[in-house]
């Protein structure tokens, strides 16, 4: 298995969501698989697991509820998973007492970042060893409810993200990211804020730039606009009661 270096896998990254139908090689998959069991977690505690979906039925039954393309396209379908049941079941066999850590949003957090984490973990494996990937957060909020179900998660898991893998069919252009001065603060956030203003309105405009020249497919949309747009759809999901209905009742 030929790999690339750590730098083009990080650096070069896209987000790919058009496949060849070849199936990805067993001592790949292999090595996404040690990448993501050496994730550094809270605690070591590792308050994820990962459903790995390879039932094209499935993988179609989820493209239906979502509209993205990628999740029929892909040869593997990850699934991330904040999971507490693991140690859950454990404590119960030997007795011991189980706070509830869930009830907290510490403990819905850890969760979240031990999963999301392990998925970091998965793209860089997934680049290096030349796949296509694509993080498709649009699982944990389409229909929570439903998605549970066709995963058939036990209380104390839910879905924090999914991760299309593949040989890629495509080369998207690489996307401009802010740059420096907006992502790193030196040892305090910044305090000019008209000048950090200024700079955000040009990220904006080149963004809007790349959006009308990119190739497969132009828009008029800047950064902030369009974001915001996304803000305001998210507001209709109801991902508290969903938590809520998986065992997590937040309460502080």
């Amino acid at each position: 298995m030929t790999m690339k270096d750590v730098k083009t896998s990080l650096l070069e990254r896209t987000s790919v969501r058009r496949y060849e139908r070849e199936p990805i090689p067993q001592e790949t998959m292999d090595m996404i698989y040690k990448a993501v069991e050496n994730t550094p977690t809270s605690y070591n505690g590792q308050q994820f697991s990962v459903i790995d979906i390879s039932d094209q039925e499935l993988k179609e039954k989820l493209y239906e509820l979502t509209n993205q393309k990628q999740l029929k396209t892909c040869n593997r379908l990850l699934i991330f998973c904040s999971d507490y049941n693991k140690i859950t079941r454990l404590a119960e066999k030997k007795g011991f007492d189980v706070p509830p850590f869930t009830d907290t949003m510490d403990g819905v957090t850890i969760g979240i970042i031990d999963a999301s984490l392990a998925m970091m973990g998965a793209v860089v494996a997934a680049q290096a060893a030349g796949l296509g990937s694509n993080c498709v957060g649009y699982l944990r909020t389409v229909d929570p409810a439903k998605v549970a179900e066709l995963l058939k998660l036990p209380k104390g898991v839910f879905v924090v993200c999914g991760l299309a893998l593949g040989v890629p069919r495509e080369q998207p252009d690489l996307k401009p990211k802010q740059p420096a001065s907006l992502v790193f603060h030196k040892n305090c956030y910044r305090q000019d804020t008209d000048k950090m203003t200024e700079e955000l309105g040009a990220y904006d405009e080149t963004v809007k730039h790349y959006n009308q020249t990119r190739a497969g497919g132009t828009s008029d949309n800047d950064w902030c606009g369009h974001i915001l747009d996304y803000y305001r759809h998210a507001m209709e999901y109801r991902i508290l009661d969903y938590l809520k209905a998986q065992g997590y009742d937040v309460k502080r």
